[in-house]
């Protein structure tokens, strides 16, 4: 497995504990997360030119050309911090970015969310292990690696 370097925003990963072993990576998924904004540029382009519409602008049309240009430069922009975003499940914890780390007996669910896996701890926390590829298989695989069956127990 490729080695994860800390980044200016996310900090460090969090450290093995002796023994611990690592037995999947769960990675940002590139085609998911362009997928992701081009939903948002249009649905945010449609409202932004029906609010212009609505206030009878002649140009209703610079709403959704700006709304996509915005998402575009958003996306370009951020792309190297969301793909950085390694999820990392141990044979013990779930270990996240910036440090995150959930211990699989307090995984109380996982369950697909749009292109996401929320991850709720028994305490509440909630997490978001985004832009995966099939999140439907990795939910089941954080509930199978807690030893709890289905993807949502609440």
């Amino acid at each position: 497995m490729a080695r994860i370097e800390p980044d200016s925003v996310m900090g460090h990963p969090a450290s093995l504990i002796d023994g611990e072993k690592v037995v999947q990576e769960f990675r940002p998924d590139r085609a998911t997360y362009w997928r992701a904004h081009l939903v948002m540029a249009v649905i945010l382009g449609v409202v932004a030119g029906l609010v212009l519409l609505w206030l009878a602008n002649p140009y209703p049309v610079v709403g959704p050309v700006g709304a996509v240009m915005a998402i575009a430069a958003r996306a370009a922009f951020v792309q190297s911090e969301a793909m950085a975003e390694v999820w990392r499940l141990t044979d013990r914890r779930l270990l996240g970015p910036a440090g995150r780390i959930l211990p699989l007996p307090q995984l109380q669910a996982a369950r697909p969310f749009l292109g996401a896996v929320q991850v709720v701890s028994t305490t509440g926390d909630k997490h978001l292990i985004k832009y995966q590829a099939d999140p439907p298989s990795v939910s089941a695989r954080l509930m199978s690696a807690a030893g709890r069956k289905g993807t949502w127990h609440g």
